[in-house]
């Protein structure tokens, strides 16, 4: 990111602050390089387990341009996709947990790396986010490859097998 990219995104997420001021200060003092931020106002979270979400995303990234935020644990664990405001309360499905009204979320500065969260797209200042129903066809066909390659591994799996019994090496 650029500067000027850079301070447009700072300016974009301390914009849901409380205290945007409290916010540029814990980014900068505090030893994580994180900050808690309200979801709901400006946008919503979406958060995947990583599994799914890094499949997710890379369906995302041939579809768009650029999809809005992602942000991803430590560890790789989880993602979380930042969606319209109000997303949140009606989405239906499972294994989807969501960050919305009455919730924080840790983020961490952009453009920086810290030790535990960060951005795998970082937010570019000017509000994009991604689309509900554009991220759920993406987690479709994410889920649908899973389920494909998963297939295949277990009847590679059990041709080896076979292959083995016919030999009589079982």
């Amino acid at each position: 990111m650029t500067g000027s990219e850079t301070k447009s995104a700072v300016e974009w997420l301390v914009s849901v602050a409380p205290d945007p001021e409290s916010c540029r200060w814990e980014w900068e003092r505090n030893p994580l390089g994180v900050a808690l931020l309200p979801a709901g106002r400006l946008w919503d979270v979406l958060i995947l387990p990583g599994e799914l979400g890094y499949p997710t995303l890379d369906v995302l990234t041939r579809c768009l341009d650029r999809p809005g935020p992602v942000l991803a644990d430590f560890g790789d664990e989880r993602m979380g996709f930042f969606v319209p405001a109000g997303t949140v309360a009606r989405w239906v499905g499972t294994g989807v947990r969501g960050a919305g009204r009455g919730t924080w979320i840790v983020v961490p500065y952009p453009g920086r790396t810290t030790g535990g969260v960060r951005w795998l797209i970082p937010p570019d200042g000017a509000g994009t986010l991604t689309d509900p129903a554009l991220l759920e066809l993406a987690m479709h066909e994410a889920a649908a490859g899973l389920a494909r390659d998963g297939k295949e591994a277990t009847e590679r799996k059990e041709a080896k097998k076979a292959t083995r019994s016919d030999k009589g090496t079982d």
